[in-house]
């Protein structure tokens, strides 16, 4: 069943151009969109896979304290590396 989303003209046109971009419609980007994003839930369902696997495979015991950790660091990265290069990332 097709329905209609409102966005401003701004947003669309900002659609139509990526779309045109990936040689694409707005449609199947925004299609692309929602089956590859993942709901928070889903997010957490993954974490807790990984985090199982990595348990049992490897030892290795992640907490939400070593994950934040890890996010933290990854984001200096991320950054210290915009700082240096803006169009890197």
């Amino acid at each position: 069943m097709d329905t209609t989303i409102n966005v401003d003209s701004k947003t669309r046109d900002r659609l139509a151009v990526l779309a045109e971009a990936r040689g694409t419609t707005v449609r199947a980007l925004i299609e692309e969109f929602a089956e590859s994003t993942l709901t928070p839930a889903e997010m957490k369902e993954h974490a807790d896979r990984t985090a199982t696997y990595l348990a049992e495979h490897f030892g290795v015991t992640v907490t939400d304290e070593s994950s934040a950790e890890i996010l933290r660091g990854v984001r200096g990265q991320v950054a210290a590396r915009h700082a240096a290069e803006p169009d890197a990332v």
